[in-house]
């Protein structure tokens, strides 16, 4: 089991907004998960809360890969910021996938570099 979650590059935000956000998408995307595939979120719990953090360089990108996580039956939760920090309000920032099992995670991310 394993969560992705995937963070717009071409944005410009600090290290420690790019932290909130990512944070933001994998609390929120385990929350969907516990709602559509409960035992694939206890699964995860129960193996170590495997994830990893990668980067897509466009909102199209983006919301290509949010697309394909819906087609293959991955809960999945996109991250709008508020805008009272450093970016504008209903910004997208990032997109959290999962948890769910590894080989359906690869198959949407397998091309994407790490943060």
């Amino acid at each position: 089991m394993k969560q992705a979650i995937i963070v717009r590059k071409d944005i410009k935000m600090s290290k420690g907004k790019i932290a909130a956000q990512v944070a933001h998408a994998a609390v929120s995307s385990y929350i969907e998960t516990c709602k559509l595939k409960k035992e694939w979120a206890e699964k995860w719990i129960e193996e170590g809360q495997k994830k990893v953090v990668l980067k897509v360089n466009s909102l199209n990108e983006l919301i290509e890969i949010k697309n394909k996580a819906e087609k293959e039956g991955i809960p999945n939760s996109l991250i709008i910021d508020a805008g009272l920090t450093e970016v504008e309000p209903g910004t997208i920032t990032c997109l959290g996938i999962g948890p769910a099992p590894c080989e359906l995670i690869d198959k949407i991310i397998a091309h994407l570099k790490l943060l």
